[in-house]
């Protein structure tokens, strides 16, 4: 399929990139692990001891929250735990209060967070428009809905939303007000039909038995949570047209490809064909991967879909899509043709090549030198520990990808350049950024399947941002699904705010713009899901603002480390 781009766009991309040119050279910027410094001791328990039962191999997934509202992100980490009869001292979530000085403590227990389960993933948003967002996790089992007190501290009520009694594999999750009623609505990614009680004999060699591939399953359809206002949840999965008992999702993200103001949800499927659900605007939805060309790969191939991302990477005013896939397959990119079409780039450019013998878990566009263009991480680690016995070429421990955006629809793999503790080997899964010292620029942090969680400081930018936090009025309360477009000098970009994305994680629920050398934008605009528009003009950079819907700009703080 041949790109459908008018001349005039292509002259468009073309005259932007030859002026982005970033004041901050790949090369400069490290991403140094601070984890132990900062005390964060987590290590994960998958609870394996032999068997190889199939979710042992899958979390976990992380989170940014800013639990208690001081302005610094918080962590949240999943754990795992003993399968029955094989147990080991009980593990639970983990959350980490930011200290605001480069450390966090442990408030799991004070919080009332200290529960012990098969978690997944993590998914953050105020479901109640109370101020203070609330926690969704995924689980082996039951999944959990915890809900933010205001005082430091959260309550299980998972009963009392109508979320208790569904037992399943569920992974990813995000929250999103498909139907724009100003309550934030719950999907959730399901993987396949698996207990220990159907847990399969499978074998690489014919004799030791291996992790069994998800072919061996049945599927399971993704579940839609219907909020009702007042604390409670409908599961309105078949009403809105979303039930499919062979999906086998793993990863979620919202985002509107076809620009009607309204939300669609993606679902990355692993070795099923991935999921373009289109939101009908009147509580429905109808599926469109297949036409739309992201169901499957160039040659017709469902994929093993992991995580998943959607932003405008290349300034096109649309949103195109990532998805990471099993070693031997290399990554998708689908670029966004503005007619209801994708094509995937990613055979085409760095990005493929780079990631054909990569496994890819967590991913994210993210802009991580701030010069104004969305670059890509990307979380790798095989499956199976055996399999550098198997397959050669393949490694069980993987470098992570940073691809730079060079500002033409091209990528460049610069993980090696950003430190050596950055290009580390290892078995990564989650992934979730947030800028936790309040500096401008993004940190990242990593989760390990069976290890520890990996926190990485952004150091040694220079370019300038901007960070936009939300509140909604009309609107849910977080401001998920307002689109906000940036203009500084003759730059143009816009960021949707999301719930979900990458794999099993969440990223900070704050939007930020790299402005490169620009000092200050022209003009930010926010439109919000109810359709009230909010202008602001010349806003200096190197702050975070606060916009509140109607009302316009309520606090602005400068960063702790820029001067204006």
């Amino acid at each position: 399929m041949r790109r459908l781009r008018s001349a005039r766009v292509l002259a468009a991309v073309a005259l932007a990139a030859s002026m982005a040119v970033a004041q901050s050279k790949p090369g400069q910027i490290q991403f140094r692990d601070i984890a132990q410094n900062a005390g964060i001791r987590f290590v994960h328990n998958n609870g394996a001891f032999g068997k190889k039962y199939l979710p042992e191999t899958l979390g976990p997934g992380c989170a940014f929250l800013d639990y208690d509202n001081d302005g610094y992100p918080d962590i949240l980490l999943v754990n795992g735990a003993a399968w029955p009869g094989h147990g080991r001292a009980a593990t639970t979530l983990k959350l980490y209060h930011n200290n605001r000085n480069g450390t966090f403590s442990d408030v799991t227990a004070k919080a009332g967070l200290a529960v012990s389960m098969y978690g997944m993933g993590a998914a953050v948003g105020d479901y109640d428009n109370d101020g203070y967002d609330d926690i969704f996790i995924t689980a082996v089992g039951q999944s959990r809905l915890f809900h933010n007190n205001g005082n430091g501290t959260f309550t299980d009520v998972t009963r009392a939303a109508g979320l208790w009694g569904i037992q399943e594999f569920s992974t990813s999750a995000a929250w999103v007000d498909y139907d724009k009623d100003g309550l934030l609505d719950l999907v959730v990614a399901n993987y396949v039909q698996w207990s220990p009680e159907k847990d399969l004999f499978c074998t690489m060699d014919g004799t030791h038995k291996s992790y069994c591939t998800p072919e061996s399953y049945k599927g399971a359809s993704l579940r839609l949570w219907h909020n009702l206002g007042h604390g409670k949840f409908e599961d309105a999965t078949a009403k809105a047209g979303l039930h499919d008992p062979n999906s086998k999702g793993l990863g979620i993200a919202v985002l509107d490809y076809d620009q009607d103001g309204w939300p669609d949800l993606l679902l990355a499927n692993d070795t099923q064909p991935n999921k373009l659900y289109r939101n009908n605007r009147n509580g429905t939805f109808s599926e469109h991967g297949a036409t739309a060309g992201i169901a499957f790969s160039e040659d017709g191939v469902a994929r093993s879909g992991m995580g998943v991302d959607a932003a405008d990477y290349d300034r096109s005013g649309r949103p195109s899509i990532v998805i990471t896939n099993f070693s031997n397959q290399m990554m998708a990119l689908y670029h966004n043709e503005g007619n209801g079409l994708f094509v995937d780039e990613a055979p085409r450019s760095e990005i493929g090549r780079a990631s054909l013998l990569t496994l890819g878990f967590g991913c994210f566009f993210f802009d991580f030198d701030l010069d104004g263009w969305l670059d890509m991480f990307v979380a790798n680690g095989h499956l199976d520990n055996d399999i550098e016995r198997i397959q050669k070429r393949i490694k069980y421990r993987q470098p992570p990808h940073l691809f730079r955006n060079l500002g033409n629809g091209k990528f460049a793999e610069v993980a090696a350049s950003a430190g050596a503790a950055f290009d580390k080997p290892r078995v990564a899964r989650g992934a979730a950024y947030a800028d936790i010292d309040n500096d401008g620029d993004l940190d990242l942090l990593i989760t390990t399947n069976g290890g520890s969680a990996v926190l990485f400081r952004n150091d040694g930018g220079s370019n300038h941002s901007l960070r936009v936090k939300l509140v909604g009025t009309k609107s849910n309360r977080d401001g998920i699904g307002a689109v906000v477009r940036v203009h500084s000098g003759k730059d143009r970009q816009w960021q949707m705010l999301r719930s979900g994305s990458s794999y099993l994680s969440q990223s900070e629920l704050v939007l930020t713009f790299g402005l490169g050398a620009n000092p200050q934008t022209s003009e930010v605009e926010v439109q919000w899901p109810s359709g009230q528009v909010d202008r602001l003009q010349n806003v200096a950079a190197d702050r975070i603002i606060t916009v509140q819907e109607g009302r316009g700009v309520i606090s602005s703080r400068k960063y702790s480390k820029r001067s204006e």
